[in-house]
């Protein structure tokens, strides 16, 4: 019998999650808390959703773009979450290979989305602040919604490269997954095939996409600033940096941990570290998107201000 026979044999058909903590005590405790933080996250994004489709004054290009952020947080959240509080509280935490495929190509799918989305927001406040005679034109219906499919495109083709990659490898060591999703550095380290090649290529294309879109960001916010500091009226000043404020806190927090994640060499991944950092930007970003731009945002503000103030009469 070849070597070949050896490995269809022990072909691996499922995987276990091993999840974020074996402690029995500290599961309900973690369950309750990703269970409210899941909630406040579904509710945020689509109370954000909501909330600018009804009101009139929010029918612009910033809130079009809001509100497909909002749509990708809930998504690519749910893609990883619900099955979290699942293991959290099961004995068995297997998952299909599909089932594993499945939620690593739809998680990164979305995940890559946003990475573009931000890079289109900060654009749009370019053209905003910048060339605010020509910001109707520039960005119009028919202009946003392709710049919404890019993004779409760009993130689910980005992730078909990378789901393709990672499910024609061999696994048929162990099938244990030390995370509580499937990503790309512990499905690499249960791999019996070479990975030389994918950690090539997952690096060239999280560095290209990461830094194209930091840099779209930087160089959008620098152009920003400038214009900024050019105007005359310290009211109009104050007004800019305010609609600026929410999209950067947003992008800071979202690529800062990108970065940390994805664009390191794999010899120095920690499981136990990256299991922490996952969890923020899994589970904790997408919730504080809504609370950062409804916090941030006086236009967002005054809508859900308007629309309580309906409710209660």
């Amino acid at each position: 019998m070849d070597g070949s026979d050896v490995e269809n044999q022990t072909e691996v058909k499922y995987f276990v999650l091993l999840g974020l903590s074996d402690d029995p005590e500290l599961k309900p405790i973690l369950f309750v808390v990703f269970f409210f933080i899941y909630m406040a996250t579904m509710m945020g994004n689509l109370g954000m959703i909501i909330l600018i489709t009804i009101d009139s004054r929010l029918h612009t290009p910033m809130y079009f773009l809001l509100s497909s952020l909002s749509f990708v947080d809930g998504c690519y959240s749910s893609a990883v979450t619900p099955k979290m509080l699942v293991n959290l509280l099961a004995d068995n935490k297997v998952i299909s290979k599909n089932g594993c495929a499945a939620q690593f190509y739809f998680f990164g799918s979305f995940l890559g989305t946003e990475c573009f989305l931000l890079a289109v927001m900060a654009y749009d406040r370019y053209v905003a602040i910048c060339y605010p005679l020509l910001y109707s034109v520039i960005m119009s219906e028919k202009v946003c919604i392709m710049l919404v499919a890019t993004t779409f495109l760009a993130g689910f083709g980005n992730a078909a490269v990378h789901t393709g990659m990672t499910f024609k490898l061999s696994f048929c060591a162990s099938n244990k997954i030390n995370h509580f999703y499937c990503d790309t550095p512990p499905l690499l380290k249960l791999s019996c095939s070479d990975t030389q090649i994918n950690g090539i290529v997952i690096m060239a294309f999280s560095s290209f996409n990461v830094i194209s879109c930091v840099l779209m960001v930087l160089i959008s916010y620098l152009f920003i600033l400038v214009t900024i500091l050019r105007m005359r009226s310290a009211e109009g000043r104050s007004k800019a940096f305010s609609t600026c404020a929410s999209h950067l806190t947003a992008v800071t927090i979202f690529f800062g941990t990108i970065l940390f994640m994805y664009l390191r060499p794999t010899s120095s991944y920690s499981m136990e570290q990256d299991k922490v950092v996952s969890v923020f930007y899994t589970v904790i970003i997408p919730m504080l998107n809504p609370l950062i731009y409804s916090l941030k945002n006086k236009d967002v503000k005054d809508a859900l201000k308007k629309i309580l103030k309906r409710h209660r009469i």
